[in-house]
């Protein structure tokens, strides 16, 4: 597992940290989640997306259904294999609506394959 990059967005107090890794089994994207949960424990959401060949899963972690859909949108649209794309969210205290949150998780995701 690779590390590729990593972004922050910060919107109305709550806090978005992108990363990117490359990654070649599914035993990977586990030892990975369960590292950044010990590191940030105080998070409030860990959300991810991981494709390895066939084999996809996008994780939403109690966020609003559909609001992380942007994170397997992207690894489709940029024909992304072997990759795992994590966001860790740092909830800032203000609600921020279905759309709003959709497009923030959809935009952190971008920053990191901005060239």
């Amino acid at each position: 597992m690779i590390k590729l990059n990593e972004s922050y967005l910060e919107i109305k107090k709550s806090k978005f940290i992108g990363l990117v890794y490359k990654i070649d089994s599914t035993i990977e994207v586990d030892e990975i989640i369960s590292s950044l949960k010990k590191e940030h424990k105080k998070a409030k959401h860990i959300v991810y997306a991981f494709k390895i060949g066939g084999n996809e899963k996008n994780y939403s972690d109690k966020e609003p259904s559909g609001t992380t859909r942007g994170l397997i949108d992207i690894i489709h649209r940029k024909n992304l294999d072997n990759v795992l794309i994590v966001v860790i969210r740092y909830f800032g205290g203000i609600l921020l609506g279905s759309g709003p949150l959709t497009r923030t998780y959809t935009k952190v995701v971008s920053m990191l394959f901005v060239e």
